[in-house]
């Protein structure tokens, strides 16, 4: 059990050093362009501001960006008021949390969008600094929990979805090759990779039987520096942002696969080697310190699943 914390931890300071910190992402609307420059200043230093001058072009952002952590929309404005706004980005980011400002006492509108959770706070203008300030780093706050709960929710179902899976074939599958393609991607599709490459291992070396689903451009594990590793330590091996390790990033076949974030899993069984299951994401960060131990349980039942089906 310590060798196996041991490898977690060597593997989360791996992935640890190759993160770039982020500002989290924050929208302002306005339609009157001095506030929105105001905003803008306000909040430039601590975020990565986005500014619309309409409810409009605020989802045409949103369309294109993603999910961000903060919304301060003004209420009155000519197109749509920010209520009506903000009531369209709820059911697609539901975690973001909203901010309204109003100079006007529009009770009605404020009350309902409060209560149908639309509207996390309003602020009355003209706005303190200070107070607004504060009520955005609480606001900013309210989303890494609300984002880090929801994360912690679909990882658990990933889990139990491969873990049911594995189960499934265990029982089922006549030898380990039968199987590998129904593990793959189970693997790919509940750990969101865009691919997922799961191949046997013999005597130390890759052999013919794999598997891969997702992106018919995957990376090929034959000769990659993070598989042969993790064949030779039988640990996991990974890069959270390949383009931040100069060994990967120059070699030819990450550039042609156009993979940003690699986990090597080897799956093993009281000590011997039956495989190495490949995971890959076009986009870095895409795998989190947090997530290993759970990916590193998977692998577990993984070699189990294998194991169980030779037996068969």
């Amino acid at each position: 059990m310590t060798d196996t914390m041991s490898e977690l931890d060597e593997l989360r300071d791996r992935l640890r050093s190759s993160m770039r910190p982020k500002k989290p992402k924050m929208l302002v609307v306005d339609d009157e362009p001095d506030n929105l420059d105001l905003l803008y200043r306000t909040f430039r230093r601590e975020f990565r501001v986005y500014k619309a001058e309409s409810g409009i072009e605020a989802l045409d952002i949103l369309e294109k960006e993603g999910e961000v952590a903060v919304i301060v929309s003004d209420q009155r404005m000519p197109e749509m008021k920010g209520t009506e706004f903000l009531s369209k980005t709820v059911t697609q980011f539901p975690n973001t949390v909203r901010i309204i400002l109003t100079g006007f006492t529009d009770i009605e509108d404020l009350v309902e969008a409060i209560n149908s959770g639309q509207v996390y706070k309003y602020i009355t203008k003209p706005w303190d600094p200070n107070e607004l300030r504060g009520v955005v780093k609480r606001a900013a706050d309210t989303y890494e929990l609300l984002k880090l709960k929801t994360e912690e929710l679909e990882w658990s179902h990933a889990q139990m979805a491969v873990l049911g899976t594995l189960m499934q074939v265990a029982e089922t599958s006549e030898d380990a090759a039968s199987c590998l393609e129904t593990i793959a991607r189970a693997l790919g599709e509940n750990f969101s990779a865009e691919a997922c490459v799961l191949q046997l291992v013999e005597n130390g070396g890759l052999v013919d039987g794999y598997a891969s689903h997702g992106n018919a451009d995957a990376l090929s594990l034959a000769g990659d520096p993070l598989v042969e590793k993790a064949i030779a330590t039988g640990k996991i091996q990974g890069s959270a942002n390949v383009s931040a390790e100069p060994d990967l990033s120059g070699l030819d076949s990450y550039q042609s696969s156009g993979v940003q974030a690699h986990l090597v899993l080897p799956i093993a069984f009281r000590g011997q080697l039956r495989a190495v299951a490949s995971l890959q994401w076009t986009q870095p960060n895409s795998v989190q310190e947090k997530e290993i131990e759970w990916i590193h349980r998977c692998a577990q039942q993984i070699a189990l699943a294998l194991t169980c089906a030779d037996l068969a």
